[in-house]
């Protein structure tokens, strides 16, 4: 039992090493997203690629295959807790999925991810989607590479569902077809539904309120959440970006967000969304960082946690009739909208452009629409210079909306 013990702390110290350096790679992605000046994106993405190189190296030591055939092969091994067991099956996954990558697809993977990401930014700013296409068409068959090599370790019937497992474990995109086939019929129904009745005044939302009250806004609801930016031992922070973000690991966790001097309430629902994200983060339990079993189980979770925070939470009338009189004293553009009024606004079921300002009900069609367009993509139903087009021609045929500039179609996020 003494060398199962001592082979399994052997694992357990390396995924901990392994999970420093991705902390230390995300906070990167965080600064190059909020503080990093324009030019230097081509030297963050060569540390980001050398990053990636020295956490492939770790991951793919033949030591740590050694390490899981002796503990996985031990006579004690079921005499392991349950916890224990599935630290061992989660670093195998790991271990699996990174021996099946050549460390220069990863390394090159990262490059072009930091490039992508930055050409982003500018071609959104620009309404102009010809910069980003090569850059994302790039970036996508290097993840092609990557789904047909993880196929084969993975044993999925596509490239597709390789990928899919990495975010959603078990799940494949037939399951995901029909969970949403059901799903988009009876959105259908419901926005009809929605939309026929009486509908609520909005405009007070769209009423000027300067940046800078909107920042007092954020940090207000965020710490009531329970977001700690402001203590002693505060570990998270509130900064800005073009699109907001969620990024760090237990006891230093940031969230961005994006100002609209005409549309307050765009902030407020993204920072109780980004809290949502940074709370389950925060609270995963304290003995098990740095194993695997204490990390997010999955992304849908994490998604169901934010989705949480900004809906159930945040556009309840119970949230708001005690933290409405403090927003009026912030912003003092709604002193003549009542509460009643102010909630119904921010509940309106309207079909949008724009899915981090979607209403609960029109928001699961945005998501539907791209787990579409990405599937396709994948199986070469849908090529990058297509892909605009085909956007905007789900967008009107699911949402009845039309897309007037790619920077409010397909390159919103």
């Amino acid at each position: 039992m003494e060398s199962l013990k001592s082979a399994y702390e052997e694992l357990l110290k390396r995924y901990r090493d392994l999970t420093i350096l991705y902390s230390a790679a995300g906070l990167l992605r965080w600064d190059m997203r909020t503080m990093m000046p324009p030019s230097g994106v081509s030297l963050r993405s060569e540390q980001l690629a050398l990053l990636e190189r020295l956490i492939h190296r770790m991951a793919t030591d033949p030591e740590v295959g050694k390490l899981l055939k002796e503990v996985m092969g031990h006579p004690g091994f079921e005499s392991l807790s349950d916890v224990e067991r599935r630290n061992v099956e989660l670093i195998k996954k790991t271990y699996d999925e990174a021996t099946a990558l050549p460390e220069e697809l990863v390394a090159e993977t990262a490059k072009q991810r930091a490039i992508t990401v930055s050409v982003w930014e500018k071609a959104k700013a620009a309404r102009d989607y010809e910069p980003f296409k090569p850059e994302l068409g790039k970036l996508l068959e290097l993840r092609k590479k990557a789904a047909e090599l993880l196929m084969e370790v993975k044993g999925t019937k596509t490239p597709y569902d390789a990928l899919i497992d990495i975010y959603e474990p078990k799940m494949t995109a037939d399951e995901i077809d029909r969970v949403f086939r059901e799903l988009k019929s009876g959105l259908v129904k419901l926005i009809d539904k929605c939309l026929s009745s009486e509908q609520p005044r909005t405009d007070f939302l769209h009423r000027a309120v300067p940046i800078e009250a909107q920042r007092r806004v954020s940090r207000a609801i965020a710490e009531f959440v329970g977001y700690d930016v402001w203590s002693e031992k505060a570990w998270g922070r509130i900064d800005e970006s073009e699109h907001p973000f969620t990024s760090g690991y237990y006891v230093d966790i940031r969230i961005t967000t994006h100002y609209y001097e005409d549309a307050f309430y765009k902030s407020v629902f993204s920072v109780l969304h980004e809290c949502g994200h940074a709370l389950y983060d925060h609270n995963l339990p304290e003995e098990w960082r740095y194993q695997p079993v204490g990390e997010a189980c999955s992304m849908g979770f994490h998604e169901s946690q934010s989705r949480f925070v900004e809906n159930i939470v945040g556009r309840s009338h119970e949230f708001w009739s005690y933290f409405y009189p403090k927003l009026r004293k912030m912003i003092g553009v709604l002193d003549d909208v009542e509460l009643q009024d102010f909630v119904r606004a921010v509940n309106i079921v309207k079909p949008g452009k724009i899915r981090v300002d979607a209403d609960e009900v029109t928001y699961g069609l945005h998501i539907i629409i791209r787990f579409e367009l990405e599937k396709a993509l994948f199986e070469d139903r849908v090529n990058v210079d297509e892909l605009p087009e085909v956007w905007n021609e789900r967008y009107e045929k699911y949402l009845g909306v039309e897309i007037e500039h790619p920077s409010e179609g397909v390159m919103q996020d």
